[in-house]
């Protein structure tokens, strides 16, 4: 019951942090959430109603299961992984990223920027233009000898 528990107070802690905006707290949760999955695969796993594995002459039937074990093991390590990878990433990023407030507006000389760079109608255009494009059939593939047998 201590474990069950547990592991719903770190998946609450979790979805806590990743409601959040910043992304020191989203990667803190990933962390949590980690945690709450390894604590989840030991117990049920039962090695704390069983016997330790590969010590003494017991039963065999009677013994703990060592492959959550091993699967724990993996995912820390996996999780440390991805962590420090979070991390880095983090670290590395451009030093003007805001965290955007939904409630203020877009400014408008950022937007006329993005558009100068990127212009809304023409990629829309383009975007159109290969959508109702047919696409191009290679001879000898799949779909060049579906569309003989059907004719």
């Amino acid at each position: 019951m201590t474990v069950a528990i547990t592991v719903g107070l770190l998946m609450f802690g979790a979805v806590y942090l990743f409601s959040k905006r910043e992304l020191l707290r989203v990667i803190l949760g990933m962390v949590l959430l980690g945690h709450a999955g390894n604590l989840a695969i030991l117990a049920a796993g039962g090695t704390d109603r069983r016997a330790l594995p590969f010590i003494g002459n017991g039963d065999v039937a009677a013994q703990a299961d060592p492959l959550p074990q091993a699967f724990v093991l993996t995912a820390i390590v996996i999780s440390f992984a991805v962590t420090v990878l979070l991390l880095v990433l983090a670290v590395t990023g451009r030093s003007d990223d805001q965290v955007a407030d939904p409630s203020e507006d877009a400014d408008p000389h950022e937007l006329a920027a993005a558009d100068a760079r990127f212009p809304r109608a023409e990629l829309g255009a383009a975007v159109r233009h290969l959508a109702t494009q047919p696409q191009p059939v290679l001879h000898g593939s799949h779909r060049h000898d579906d569309r003989e047998e059907r004719r």
